[in-house]
């Protein structure tokens, strides 16, 4: 292709892209993760609700606790 020339995607803007058929790897790969993805998903359902907490993100994640508009590590 020449650098002006429009590339096969560029030149029909509505055409669908092409889908070529997955490797049985790139299956059981993709089957893999969703099974890993439904997992996580039960795991959080389970998981115990929270009562009375923090409104926002945990501030264990950041690795400091903030109150106030303190943060102190310990």
């Amino acid at each position: 292709m020449s650098r002006n020339s429009p590339s096969p995607a560029e030149a029909v803007p509505d055409a669908e892209p092409v889908k070529r058929p997955l490797t049985p790897e790139a299956q059981r790969a993709l089957a893999e993760a969703e099974e890993r993805r439904q997992q996580r998903d039960a795991a959080e359902q389970a998981a115990a609700k929270e009562l009375g907490g923090r409104a926002g993100p945990d501030p264990v994640r950041y690795g400091d606790w903030e109150n106030g508009g303190i943060a102190s590590d310990f």
